[in-house]
This record gives structure tokens, C-alpha cells and sequence, in this order.
């Protein structure tokens, strides 16, 4: 089963116009147990102030097909080694801890919406050579939609 790990993009893009279609069925997919879903304990504190129909939706997922994950020191240091090579600026320290988690707890996958810091092929090739330097594996960072037309 192919594990996802989930930005907080994601539980957003649910209820947006642009991105709710491919969402919705990302979601249709998690509720038939078709992927283990990764979330961070950043995701929880970033979804404390969403709104309330967005907590829900997180909530929705059977806890049993859920992979909790910490932010560790290593997360944390790894996502200062993204932004010191200038990956990413230090505004976009949270995406990097999300790239962290992801690629030290060997995600298949990030999904995300967000093209800005982290679906974006720049942005993606410089966390990978990141990694690639210091000897973590190659993270695939996707759209809902990229991994759905890829599977289907």
C-alpha cells in the first residue's frame, strides 16, 4: 500500500473551487483504504485554526489507515538545510518541515497544493539534491490530481 503524506493543503483544497474535484476523490480513495495516509503533528497545529469543516474532514479519516508523525530534531534540522541552500526562504521553514517529515519517514509521496513552495519542479529538484547530499532518499512530491492520473 503506498503511503501518502499529506500537507495541510490538502484538507483545504476539499472546500476550494479550483481544487476540490481531485481532492474529493483523493478522499473517496483514503476511505476505501487504498493508501496509508502520513500526517504531522504540524499538520494538527496548522489545522487548529482552520475552519471547522476542515478539522472535520481531517478527523473523517479512520485513524486505523493514519501513520502519525513527529517533528523530530532531524525534521527540524533537515528543514534548516533546505532553506541554508536556499531552496525555499525562511518564511517557508513550516513547507520544510513538511518535506522533512516526509522524506526522513520514507513517504512514496507529498501531496500537496501547494505550487508555491512545494509542488513546484524548482522547488522540488532543489529539496531532492538537498537530500541527495546529505544521503536521504529521493522524495516524489505530487498533486492530488498527479497521482491520481498516474495510478488510474
Amino acid at each position: 500500500m503506498e503511503r501518502i503524506y499529506l500537507d495541510t493543503s490538502i484538507f483545504g483544497g476539499y472546500f476550494e473551487p479550483d481544487f476540490e474535484v481531485w481532492t474529493k476523490v483523493l478522499f473517496d480513495r483514503i476511505s476505501k483504504g487504498e493508501f496509508k495516509v502520513l500526517v504531522s503533528r504540524l499538520t494538527d497545529i496548522e489545522l487548529q485554526n482552520a475552519p471547522q469543516k476542515v478539522r472535520d474532514l481531517a478527523n473523517s479519516i479512520q485513524k486505523n489507515n493514519i501513520e502519525w508523525l513527529d517533528i523530530t530534531t532531524d525534521s527540524v534540522q533537515l528543514a534548516d538545510k533546505y532553506i541554508g541552500e536556499k531552496v525555499v526562504g525562511k518564511t517557508s521553514h513550516s513547507d520544510c518541515i513538511h518535506i522533512a517529515i516526509a522524506t526522513l519517514n520514507y513517504a512514496d509521496v507529498l501531496v500537496s497544493w501547494n505550487f508555491k513552495h512545494i509542488v513546484n519542479h524548482i522547488r522540488i529538484r532543489g529539496y531532492n539534491a538537498v537530500n541527495f547530499k546529505y544521503g536521504h532518499k529521493i522524495l516524489d512530491i505530487r498533486s492530488p490530481r498527479e497521482i491520481l492520473e498516474y495510478e488510474n
